[in-house]
């Protein structure tokens, strides 16, 4: 075991205790008796620093040009570049996923950055006639102002990435609030950030827990905009206070995802696809797999290879090279997908594999659970409407491409998708069709790149898009500039044009 990291909130340009002096600990998930970090336990006297910071800061950085501002980001990517592994093994300890996908989790950061840089040369506006003569018409962008970021553990490098460096190359200043479960991996991308030579108070942190820090941030007269990412729940108290507050808001929140296996699909290519979507991260990804649309006619041949694949898995910790499926974060998340299993059986669904906590040998100190397949479910039943979070798939049968189109679409939720096909004209029918903000053919439900857009419809999201060019209208606003050179009053949206002759 090594020391826990001492953590601190970064205000103005300074690491500091919360105000109360209280504090929290993180430990790892693959053996909770190892505390990997402490951390303040902030409330509202910390938030009102936090914004105070960033409010006396924005007033001069949204006046530093664009191209200047992405600068800074640029360092922040090489930095991260620099930093990469040491990151990812601090990853793996704070939230258990395995060292290949916190590698990937600090690289989509890195690419993040090298990204929204290259936006800060290219925050167009528009050009555009005017109805009138000698008058010149055009768009800016221009910052929204002091930005909440809340982020998750499942991704606590790459998703405040996604959410900081567009918003810095925009304008904005921030203040992070990362989940209570990743504090460490939280600061030590601050000190990136704060490496790069950002001036103090344009990005802050608070931690702390969501009913505390999370809250008095959202409800916070001087934040204007807060960008969420989590659970459908929280997000619907996010959206509604800063509906009343009249803040601007960016959702991103839970999925149902499927993956649709047809009768003339390569089945070697959709199992590799059900195996990476349906247990990579422990199935703790929004995007995960989390149900897997069969066709009759290859369902039985596919259940066989889907079992015998996952009776290969390997349980371990993150850290461990030989190890494919890490612990879940913390043991409510434990208990949350063995209460699932309950359910499951309760509703009738077949578990052909795995369904238990394991907590033998190795694992006994972890929050582990078994790669899990449920079949004879059916489209109505809990665990294939409801976000579980974990390692656990659910199986269900159709008879018609039609079929597992309304299947796929029969949630609350619409996130990613995915069609495994060689019929060119159902891959386009499945484009057009489905209801999801995100749709794969041949591949995977998971696996976003940084230059598209990402998030959902339905109780997904709120209609905005993280990362591309969609994210800089999250981090906006417009305005429209009229210059008229004409000498005298032109009237728009009178009769101008009977005045004109």
């Amino acid at each position: 075991m090594t020391t826990p990291l001492t953590c601190r909130n970064y205000i103005d340009g300074q690491w500091l205790s919360a105000v109360g002096g209280s504090t929290l600990e993180s430990s790892n998930p693959a053996c909770f008796t190892e505390i990997v970090a402490t951390f303040p336990r902030s409330t509202a006297d910390d938030v009102n620093l936090a914004v105070a910071a960033a409010r006396q800061a924005y007033r001069s950085w949204r006046k530093v040009p664009a191209p200047a501002r992405a600068e800074y980001v640029f360092r922040v990517g090489e930095l991260l570049l620099q930093h990469k592994e040491e990151l990812a093994q601090l990853m793996s300890r704070e939230m258990g996923k395995p060292l290949t996908e916190t590698r990937g989790d600090v690289q989509e950061g890195i690419d993040c950055a090298f990204y929204s840089a290259g936006e800060g040369r290219r925050l167009f506006g528009q050009t555009t006639p005017s109805e009138m003569p000698n008058k010149f018409a055009m768009t800016v962008r221009t910052p929204v102002g002091v930005c909440a970021l809340i982020t998750p553990w499942n991704f606590p490098i790459a998703i405040p990435c996604w959410k900081a460096m567009p918003a810095l190359v925009c304008g904005n200043t921030v203040i992070l609030k990362p989940a209570e479960d990743t504090p460490a991996c939280a600061t030590k991308l601050i000190e990136i950030f704060a490496a790069a030579g950002l001036p103090p108070g344009v990005i802050n942190l608070v931690h702390g827990v969501g009913e505390e820090a999370g809250k008095a941030l959202v409800e916070h007269p001087d934040v204007d905009l807060v960008s969420f990412t989590g659970s459908s729940e929280t997000g619907a108290f996010v959206g509604a206070t800063c509906g009343r507050t009249h803040k601007r808001v960016c959702l991103e929140m839970g999925g149902k995802n499927a993956q649709v296996v047809m009768e003339d699909a390569d089945l070697e290519l959709a199992l590799d696809g059900a195996i990476w979507g349906a247990f990579g991260t422990t199935g703790q990804r929004c995007t995960a797999t989390s149900r897997l649309i069969l066709h009759h006619d290859i369902k039985e041949k596919f259940t066989a290879m889907l079992y015998e694949r996952t009776s290969k898995l390997r349980l371990g910790a993150g850290t461990d090279p030989n190890t494919d499926i890490g612990p879940l974060v913390n043991a409510n998340q434990l208990q949350r997908v063995n209460n699932y299993l309950d359910i499951a059986r309760e509703e009738g669904a077949k578990v052909l594999i795995g369904g238990k906590i394991a907590n033998e040998g190795a694992l006994k100190n972890g929050y582990f659970f078994q790669p899990t397949i449920l079949d004879n479910v059916t489209p109505d039943m809990r665990v294939a409407q409801e976000e579980i979070f974990g390692p656990v798939v659910a199986l269900i049968e159709v008879n018609s491409f039609e079929d597992a189109i309304a299947v796929l679409n029969n949630t609350n939720y619409g996130l990613s998708s995915s069609v495994y096909t060689r019929d060119i004209n159902r891959a386009f029918a499945a484009i057009r069709d489905i209801e999801a903000g995100i749709t794969y053919i041949n591949g995977p439900t998971i696996g976003a790149e940084v230059h598209l857009p990402f998030g959902g419809v339905k109780n997904t999201g709120n209609g905005h898009r993280e990362a591309g060019t969609t994210a800089l209208d999250v981090f906006t606003e417009w305005k429209s500039v009229y210059v008229d050179f004409s000498g005298h009053l032109q009237r728009a949206q009178i009769d101008n044009r009977t005045e004109q002759q």
